[in-house]
């Protein structure tokens, strides 16, 4: 079973950066599988952020982060990154990382259990 932890959130003021990280259990190689970011803020659902194929040569991006986030992987660590810049307080929520076997649709085999973002204004 693939057993994903997020860290790295926090409280952050506008315009201030986070980078979240995602690291896979030691049984679990992330090089297999396809790697995504996505948010739940209060009472609103679940929604896409970014996603990233297994060799890293492709990314993806909800067009209200582009520009802002960068996903990223490094599989020798077995953690995938979300490095977030110029932070809004729209951009609070809970941050999930999710692995699957597709790119596209956005993966979402296995989840982590979510680290919360608070932007303050």
């Amino acid at each position: 079973q693939v057993q994903l932890v997020e860290s790295g959130g926090g409280l952050v003021q506008a315009g201030g950066s986070l980078r979240l990280s995602c690291t896979a259990s030691a049984r679990t190689f992330i090089s297999e599988y396809a790697m995504g970011w996505f948010r739940q803020a209060p009472g609103k659902e679940r929604e896409f952020v970014a996603r990233i194929t297994t060799s890293g040569s492709m990314t993806d991006y909800v067009p209200s982060v582009k520009g802002r986030f960068t996903i990223s992987r490094d599989n020798a660590k077995n953690t995938v990154y979300l490095q977030m810049n110029s932070l809004k307080p729209e951009d609070t929520a809970v941050y999930y990382c999710a692995a699957g076997s597709t790119y596209y649709p956005p993966p979402g085999d296995y989840w982590g259990q979510g680290t919360q973002v608070t932007v303050s204004s």
